[in-house]
């Protein structure tokens, strides 16, 4: 499956990865998901890495995502979101990605390394913590 992820509850942190070929279809399953596992917390933070994804999603999808979001923030509320996306045209989505998304996350950001995006992640404290 392209897009995996791994829940730490105790930081209340999802660890997404996405690889090879994700469409907005993929996308959209991988946060219902989210919504039906039971040890999702109620506060989120998110580390989503990029950095071997094959194909780009166009911005009308990044659009469709952000709205996903939405809808799954009904009952989850997400915190802070780091986005790895090493090369130069899927940085560039996911710069425009957080302008999508800034009304959905209480921060977002992406970055090109992995250990950036741990490091700014660890700086900020969610909500309980």
């Amino acid at each position: 499956m392209p897009v995996t992820y791994t829940i730490d509850a105790a930081k209340r942190l999802i660890r997404t990865r996405c690889v090879d070929r994700v469409t907005f279809d993929d996308v959209v399953a991988h946060f219902r998901t989210l919504l039906q596992d039971p040890d999702v917390p109620e506060y989120l933070d998110v580390l989503l890495d990029l950095s071997e994804l094959a194909t780009l999603p166009e911005t009308r999808q990044l659009e469709n995502i952000a709205r996903e979001v939405q809808k799954t923030r009904v009952k989850v509320r997400f915190g802070v979101c780091a986005i790895v996306a090493q090369r130069d045209a899927l940085f560039g989505m996911m710069r425009m990605f957080e302008v999508i998304a800034r009304t959905y996350f209480r921060e977002i950001r992406a970055f090109r390394e992995m250990d950036e995006a741990e490091a700014w992640l660890a700086s900020h404290e969610g909500p309980g913590k």
